[in-house]
């Protein structure tokens, strides 16, 4: 069972609107390797792991990935807010803006809707942590781009 408190992990206060940058960020969340895929990789992986610790650790790496993406969505919804009709236009958000406007819709940057073909659990510890590894790597060489 959580127990949720009703505040974000680290504040975001965004003052600035950039849909274009919202939409990059978008993959943070909702794409291949984002915190919705693991905190899902997370938490469905550890009914199979064969240890008490590492079904702990496993659901709380989890609940972890769950508040990263609660921090990505304040993210994007602070950049996407108050958008003006040329600031939609001129970024590109437009296609995004006609399905969702400015609701948080799980999507990878090329606008793919998340799915959970992007994630796996095998139910060998091994595989699954190796995946995990995979998937970590991938996030730390995003944001490497971002800095």
């Amino acid at each position: 069972m959580w127990s949720y408190e009703k505040k974000l992990q680290y504040p975001v206060n965004i003052k600035n609107t950039n849909p274009k940058l919202a939409q990059a960020i978008m993959s943070q969340l909702g794409g291949p390797d984002g915190e919705l895929a693991a905190s899902m990789r997370y938490l469905n992986q550890r009914y199979a792991a064969p240890y008490t610790q590492v079904k702990g650790l496993l659901t709380d790496i989890g609940t972890e990935e769950l508040a990263h993406m609660e921090m990505i969505s304040a993210i994007i919804y602070q950049l996407t807010r108050n958008l003006t009709p040329e600031q939609i236009k001129k970024s590109g958000f437009d296609a995004y803006y006609v399905d969702h406007t400015t609701g948080i819709y799980p999507a990878s940057a090329a606008g793919v809707p998340f799915t959970a073909a992007y994630f796996q659990s095998k139910g060998d510890i091994i595989t699954d942590l190796v995946e995990d590894m995979a998937a970590d790597s991938a996030i730390t060489l995003e944001q490497h781009f971002w800095v």
